[in-house]
């Protein structure tokens, strides 16, 4: 392809420093893709860990990584005060071994999970139903980006396609929190 806005790229030059905010953001969030949650996900997220097997923090943090496709890693800073809480609900107990505290379900917790209507946040949201954490956010990245190549190396009737392309999805994703 060639680029036909030889002059600073798609609209001028001064859109130059909107392509390089388009990846800037998409860089910043390739290093910290899905690191948070929704409310109350993490507790969800250890009850059931802890359903399977005791475990201590450190695997807790790496299963939910792991389970979640890498599309959530909760810091240790989150994870041991919900590990606190949950013991000091009596949901779980805490016992040393080999200089670690290995995290394990009481009945109160077995009787919460068994009760629980909610899935492990990565069966509902993980990459197997094309969800995740982070998916829409991800996909508006890759989104921009695409927009992006087209303006600084698609021809003009390339681009017109690709804003009328932009223009029907806005309009559709709005039609989707219009729903029902």
């Amino acid at each position: 392809m060639h680029n036909s806005f030889q002059t600073g790229g798609f609209g001028g030059p001064g859109f130059d420093g909107l392509w390089q905010a388009v990846e800037d953001l998409r860089s910043k969030f390739d290093k910290r893709t899905g690191t948070r949650a929704g409310r109350g996900e993490l507790r969800t997220a250890v009850l059931a860990l802890l359903a399977e097997q005791p475990m201590h923090g450190y695997q807790i943090i790496h299963e939910i990584e792991e389970r979640s496709g890498g599309s959530w890693k909760p810091s240790a800073g989150s994870v041991y005060p919900t590990l606190q809480l949950l013991a000091d609900e009596g949901l779980i107990t805490a016992e040393e071994s080999n200089g670690r505290k290995v995290y394990s379900l009481t009945d109160a917790g077995r009787e919460e999970v068994a009760h629980s209507e909610g899935t492990a946040p990565w069966e509902s949201t993980g990459p197997a139903s094309g969800g995740g954490f982070a998916a829409l956010p991800r996909a508006g990245v890759e989104l921009a980006q695409a927009a992006a190549q087209v303006g600084r190396t698609g021809t003009k009737k390339q681009v017109e396609e690709a804003v009328a392309v932009l223009e029907d999805a806005r309009r559709r994703l709005y039609s989707i929190l219009a729903q029902d």
